[in-house]
């Protein structure tokens, strides 16, 4: 153990005993001398911890505002590379897990620039904030999992912390700003475990509510031909070794991760860089060694930007299409054949669904061509099948013990996107949006705490 290591540990273990001297006392005077049955002891709990936290705050407060290290001297370096001046001690209140800090420190102006600062804010992690670097990460938590307003409640209910929504609207969207960033600058392989056999790869959209003026100029599904919402791309990577009685491929626990944001899947052809979502998704292969594994399966429902992006990025990979999505193909040409509830609907789709399961796919575009004179729902459909012949050998897939299902995608939609972002009331502006989406991934993705750790090294440089 370093001498930095145990000289902190000591200091630790030193102010907890000093804490406990003051604690004690309190907690004895708060239990009184009544006898143990005719206590309340949920009040008694929550007396206690608020008493506890405000000494520990009171403690906090003190030993920071002791230190008078952070006058560097009568005058110190801008960062516009001019000099600024010493003016005097400026006071702050910080909102912290202990409760409020008023904290005093050291500060500095610049006349060249205008602009004044205080160096110990930056060294504490609340520059250009009124959140500790502690409840900054708490609120982050809330508002990545539930709405504001709720994450407001919570931290209100759970920690004893008053922060009102809005505080956490700001502070969760400029958190998720900060590791979108991340994101994009932190690529690096996870070589911390072993590589799968198989790693499955993912694509899909979902939309979320908009607010009216980011949907201006776009053209969307509403019966004027006006737009609602906006289209989140997802990428999902996971591996799935076990199989099931049938042989049908388990999910293994942990091992799915998920990079999500409002932007482009699509890019001209003239275009010297890959589609915004075309980057996002290699930086997500990358970071899970995705080339890198034996077995490399695609997976999607059929949308060509899919298909473009694993050509263009992954063309080794086994290319596969969710057969639930194939199978819904063929059960609305069913209902488009012979009414919504007919019987002989469902008939149709029961057999063409059987040749799909079991290869017999001539047979298949046979049955559909036949009725491509009857409505245009046929022609489409066949155009749909032939595309993706080779995208849909099942019994092929199914021997090789692959996945044939995009499950997993279509619940990242729900889990990652839709249960936060798309509830009802919610209209979203594309940053805020864009913010939350980044969080959330980071959190369900178990990447929130290297994100932290690169955040609280950058403040310390």
């Amino acid at each position: 153990m370093g001498k930095r290591s145990l000289a902190a540990r000591l200091k630790k273990n030193l102010f907890a005993e000093l804490l406990a001297t003051d604690v004690v006392p309190e907690i004895e005077t708060l239990l009184g001398r009544q006898a143990v049955e005719d206590l309340d002891l949920e009040a008694l709990e929550l007396a206690v911890r608020q008493q506890v936290l405000q000494l520990a705050g009171a403690a906090v407060e003190q030993r920071l505002n002791a230190d008078t290290s952070d006058e560097r001297g009568s005058r110190i370096r801008c960062a516009c590379g001019q000099e600024a001046r010493w003016v005097g001690r400026r006071s702050k209140r910080v909102h912290s897990v202990l409760g409020p800090l008023h904290l005093e420190r050291a500060y500095y102006h610049c006349s060249s620039c205008g602009h004044g600062f205080c160096p110990r804010d930056e060294q504490l992690g609340i520059e250009n904030t009124s959140l500790s670097p502690a409840l900054t990460r708490m609120v982050g938590t809330v508002g990545a999992m539930v709405s504001f307003q709720e994450g407001s409640e919570l931290l209100t209910e759970l920690a004893g912390v008053p922060v009102d929504a809005k505080q956490v609207e700001r502070t969760a969207e400029a958190l998720g700003k900060e590791i979108a960033e991340d994101e994009r600058l932190h690529s690096e392989p996870l070589d911390t475990l072993p590589l799968p056999q198989t790693l499955y790869l993912g694509m899909d959209g979902t939309g979320i509510p908009l607010r009216a003026e980011e949907l201006v100029g776009r053209t969307g599904k509403q019966p004027d031909g006006s737009a609602k919402t906006g289209e989140v791309k997802l990428c999902t990577i996971w591996s799935a070794e076990s199989l099931d009685e049938e042989g049908t491929p388990i999910r293994d626990d942990g091992s799915v991760t998920y990079s999500a944001a409002l932007e482009s899947a699509c890019a001209l052809d003239t275009a010297a860089a890959r589609s915004p979502f075309a980057q996002r998704v290699w930086r997500e292969a990358t970071r899970r060694r995705f080339c890198q594994a034996p077995r490399r399966v695609v997976l999607g429902d059929g949308a060509l930007w899919i298909w473009n992006i694993a050509d263009d990025q992954f063309s080794d990979a086994t290319q596969i299409v969710d057969r639930y999505h194939a199978k819904q193909h063929l059960s609305d040409l069913g209902k488009a054949l012979y009414g919504l509830t007919a019987l002989r609907a469902a008939q149709w789709a029961e057999r063409r669904k059987e040749e799909l399961d079991t290869g017999r796919f001539r047979a298949l575009l046979i049955a559909i061509r036949r009725q491509v004179t009857r409505c245009d729902a046929a022609r489409r459909c066949l155009h749909y099948f032939q595309t993706n012949r080779e995208r849909m050998r099942y019994p092929e897939f199914h021997a090789q013990g692959l996945c044939t299902s995009t499950g997993v995608v279509e619940a990242g939609c729900k889990v990652a996107i839709g249960t936060r972002l798309k509830r009802a009331g919610m209209h979203w502006t594309k940053q805020g949006a864009n913010a939350i989406i980044a969080l959330r991934c980071s959190k369900l993705s178990g990447r929130f705490q290297d994100f932290w750790e690169r955040r609280s090294e950058r403040r310390a440089a």
